[in-house]
């Protein structure tokens, strides 16, 4: 027999032995006649001798109960922090416990021979046997002690790895519960969707891919790890959602995209209508002013008819995925649908506002020199706030926007002038008077800011 062995056995043995026994079975018959069977020699002190290396075997038992027990309980203890925890510290701990199994292996087997090797109930027991007996079976309890001291030290400084498992652990059970509850909700919201004539495939696709996840979520932590069964519950947990709201959005969603359609169908054919406006625009700037002014719109037409058609190619392509329930498909089309329809309503504009901007100009061109000239004064008067003289880096570009403005004032001499230059140049201006102003201020602010 095995010191494991035998060890299981005698806790076994002690167990039974433990167990309480009713008196008038416990007690001999001889017992109520007034006297025993068995007979006693050695006499006084023989006797207490016998008594002192039972009192030490019933002691050693004791010892060897109590390690016993606690090396249980420790294992436990072990095993969750194993499971939950792979860092070296919980290595570390485990090595050290399989070592002190090993010594507890040891005391339990010099335990077991000693109580194996005398037999205190023997009639014919001599009194240095009983000797014999006591000083063994202390010594062998003293050693259960000592190492049930180990462990126990050894258990306190499980401490913190135990508690931090013990934490994962009880995350375990619910974060799988939520899981599962997800992937319910997830396939309940799927089928309403299908319910209502939606077939959802993309989604019910997705859904079908995580059943392999579940199957794992079952099999439960003790096949895949703690750690990773946390993972993959969390895991689980979004994408299961992602699908949920997605599918509980999707009527919804389809409904908008049919209004889209319409919407969307409704502005192809009102831009087709103004883009025919174009032309008489064209025929009104090339009438009244140089070709420089209207040149760059002369596209405008034909891109603008282009577009359209194309917005209208690509609506038909999408009324027929809306249909088929492609929704990926149907919104990259009305994508692109937009896209061009926005190209040409900006085309379409900017020939008006063409037109609107140099009728105005051309009228007052003195409306648009003073806009820009008060711009450079307000830009100089900051430049110039707190200081004698300006800085160079603000001073010179707003210099050149003065000398700018004055060619571009000199350009409307003669016969016939450059207007939509003109506009460019005083637009241009302004633009860089507001970077030299802003530039102006973001200094101050730092140069305030580091004094506060």
């Amino acid at each position: 027999m095995t010191a494991r062995h035998a060890r299981r056995y005698a806790t076994d043995v002690l167990a039974l032995m433990l167990l309480p026994v009713p008196l008038l079975i416990a007690a001999p018959p001889a017992a109520f006649a007034g006297g025993g069977t068995r007979r006693w020699f050695g006499g006084g002190r023989g006797e207490s001798r016998r008594a002192d290396a039972q009192a030490a075997k019933d002691a050693a038992a004791a010892a060897f109960y109590e390690l016993d027990t606690a090396q249980r309980d420790l294992r436990i203890s072990i095993e969750t922090i194993t499971a939950m925890d792979g860092s070296p510290a919980a290595r570390r701990a485990a090595d050290d416990f399989s070592a002190l199994g090993r010594r507890i292996d040891e005391v339990s087997h010099a335990y077991i021979t000693a109580v194996d090797a005398h037999d205190l109930d023997r009639d014919d027991l001599e009194s240095a046997a009983a000797g014999r007996a006591l000083a063994e079976l202390t010594r062998a309890k003293d050693e259960l002690v000592r190492v049930k001291g180990e462990l126990d030290r050894f258990e306190r400084g499980l401490g913190p790895l135990l508690e931090e498992a013990e934490t994962q652990l009880s995350r375990l059970a619910p974060a799988v519960e939520r899981a599962r509850a997800a992937l319910l909700s997830a396939s309940n919201a799927l089928d309403m969707v299908r319910g209502s004539g939606l077939r959802a495939d993309d989604l019910a696709a997705r859904l079908a891919a995580l059943a392999p996840e579940l199957t794992k979520l079952n099999q439960g932590a003790g096949r895949h790890g703690v750690t990773e069964t946390l993972q993959r519950a969390d895991q689980v947990v979004r994408e299961a959602e992602a699908i949920r709201i997605e599918a509980e959005r999707l009527p919804g969603r389809a409904a908008e995209m049919a209004k889209r359609l319409v919407s969307l169908r409704t502005r192809a054919q009102a831009l087709a209508n103004r883009a025919t406006s174009v032309e008489p625009v064209l025929s009104e700037l090339r009438r009244r002013f140089t070709a420089a002014c209207w040149q760059d719109l002369q596209h405008v037409p034909e891109e603008a008819a282009q577009h359209v058609r194309q917005a209208e190619e690509r609506l038909g392509e999408a009324v027929k995925a809306h249909d088929e329930q492609r929704w990926a498909d149907a919104t990259a089309l009305l994508a692109t649908v937009r896209a061009l329809l926005n190209s040409t309503d900006e085309a379409v504009s900017a020939a008006g506002d063409r037109l609107r901007r140099l009728e105005a100009v051309a009228a007052d061109p003195q409306q648009e020199i003073q806009r820009t000239r008060f711009a450079i004064r307000d830009a100089q008067r900051l430049a110039m706030a707190g200081r004698n003289t300006p800085d160079p880096r603000h001073a010179r570009p707003l210099d050149d926007c003065v000398a700018r403005l004055e060619r571009a004032i000199g350009g409307l001499e003669g016969r016939h002038p450059d207007y939509w230059h003109f506009l460019q140049e005083t637009e241009a201006v302004r633009r860089t008077v507001a970077r030299v102003v802003e530039l102006i201020r973001e200094e101050r602010g730092g140069s305030a800011a580091r004094r506060g």
